[in-house]
């Protein structure tokens, strides 16, 4: 799916020094860019998922922690 992406000269120019730097097109740092962020999303909301069951088993134990 084409799209069109809007970028000031100074984004536009960090851009190109990014992608010359790593030797890749900035259409691919774009995609890069975009795959790190999706996986960092989905770690986290791992963690919030696990959290959400772990926390409340060990309530107790971590009031008694936190006030030592």
């Amino acid at each position: 799916m084409a799209m069109t992406l809007r970028l000031s000269d100074e984004e536009n120019q960090h851009l190109a020094e990014l992608a010359a730097a790593e030797g890749r097109s900035k259409q691919e740092i774009m995609r890069l860019a975009l795959a790190e962020r999706w996986a960092r999303l989905q770690k986290e909301q791992q963690l919030a998922e696990v959290l959400s069951r772990v926390l409340p088993r060990y309530k107790g134990l971590l009031d008694r922690i936190g006030t030592a």
